[in-house]
């Protein structure tokens, strides 16, 4: 599985619009409003580098009011729920 973090720009008055839409795509399992340079970040989950090709350059580009886009591909995925499962001794 391959996870990539978008960082959406979006026409201010059409942020929510912009957001539902992404969220309605095909490998986009999450859309985030957020505060600071961007308005958006989208996270996509695929199977394939092709498929984050086809679901960003293809379609999330092409959603209207998207103004700019910056990826990000996700190397290992860190959590601290992850870490107390590794590290539970099973008491409670």
């Amino acid at each position: 599985m391959i996870t990539a973090i978008v960082f959406v720009e979006a026409e201010v008055a059409r942020i929510p619009e912009v957001a539902a839409q992404i969220a309605d795509l095909d490998g986009v399992s999450e859309v985030y409003s957020v505060t600071g340079g961007i308005d958006l970040i989208a996270m996509i989950r695929v199977r394939s580098i092709d498929e984050v090709a086809e679901v960003i350059a293809e379609r999330l580009n092409k959603v209207p009011g998207v103004l700019n886009t910056e990826t990000h591909i996700a190397f290992r995925a860190y959590s601290s729920h992850d870490l107390e499962a590794a590290f539970s001794l099973g008491a409670e």
